[in-house]
């Protein structure tokens, strides 16, 4: 196992690199970076002023040596300064992570909480009324978009019944009610599908049948067998739904005023604050990573077929 993820792990840094080399030029070709900081700070600088600024920030020196100058800070910890607050960004960004990662948990839980018992039942109880009635739910929720779900939980919850807050963390634990139920209502409408799919097909197996002339008991069967087999697949999704949560959902922490990395990234981008703009891309390219080696790592534990693969090879 070991030797394995030390493998993975070589692999992911080259991907790694590449990304951050993109990021970098793509942010240093947008725009000058002096003009950004002269707009921003509202003031009026001469062109030798300029001139000056970009020695000392380095802008002045060719794009790689200015991106290996870059990515040595980065590994550092240090990723500059705001161009809005002149503040270090690395700092900034840490001081929001956690209310992301407040968020992705409970929205997580609660995604699983209804995704995986709902999935079940509809697919045991297949083209019955209740099957019926949960794949029109999960239909109707998928079409939905999280900006219009928001806004209606806002309206009943917050608006008529007067029960949650509207936006903001000054609420407690009642402030992440709202963006909770936006985000778990989206992705269990698509993963409810998902984990229907999944347990029918392997219903439809023969070790199944093998199991149920046997005399096992369905629940037995269901719960020992047949979620086991589906965990490949379930824990996929999760994974996938980690790294883009954790990445920040812009929308949700938009429009509920939670002060999460993806505010951040959203008011970074309408000031056109690169510095900020770089960090978030890098971490989006970290957790997209981890989560894909964490998930290579979960396969390699529950499918026996993938570790005899890999020692046969």
């Amino acid at each position: 196992m070991g030797k394995y993820i030390a493998q993975r792990l070589i692999q992911l840094i080259p991907i790694l690199l590449g990304i951050t080399l993109l990021s970098f030029i793509l942010m240093n070709t947008a725009a000058d970076a002096i003009d950004v900081m002269e707009s921003n700070t509202g003031g009026i600088m001469s062109e030798g002023e300029k001139e000056q600024l970009r020695r000392e920030l380095g802008l002045d020196k060719p794009l790689p040596e200015q991106y290996i100058m870059w990515l040595a800070g980065v590994l550092r910890g240090d990723m500059g300064e705001s161009f809005v607050s002149g503040q270090p960004v690395f700092s900034a960004f840490i001081s929001k992570l956690p209310a992301t990662i407040y968020l992705t948990v409970t929205s997580i839980l609660l995604t699983i909480l209804i995704s995986i018992p709902l999935g079940i039942l509809s697919a045991v109880k297949q083209n019955r009324p209740l099957d019926y009635l949960i794949r029109f739910l999960s239909f109707i929720g998928n079409s939905l978009p999280n900006f219009f779900v928001s806004l209606l939980l806002i309206y009943f919850f917050s608006l008529k019944l007067k029960l949650l807050p509207v936006m903001g963390s000054a609420g407690g634990w009642k402030s992440v009610i709202l963006p909770t139920l936006t985000l778990a209502l989206s992705m269990s409408s698509k993963y409810t599908r998902q984990v229907r799919a999944t347990v029918l097909e392997e219903l439809n197996k023969d070790y199944v049948l093998g199991a149920r002339a046997r005399g096992i008991k369905e629940n037995r069967i269901l719960v020992f067998s047949v979620l086991r087999a589906s965990m490949l697949t379930i824990m996929t999704l999760l994974a996938l739904s980690v790294g883009s949560l954790l990445g920040g959902t812009a929308i949700v922490e938009s429009i509920f005023m939670w002060d999460g990395v993806g505010k951040m990234a959203v008011d970074a981008i309408a000031m056109r604050d690169y510095p900020v703009i770089q960090v978030y891309v890098i971490w989006m390219a970290v957790i997209y990573v981890c989560v894909n080696l964490f998930t290579d790592i979960i396969y390699h534990y529950l499918d026996p077929r993938i570790r005899l693969g890999q020692e046969r090879a």
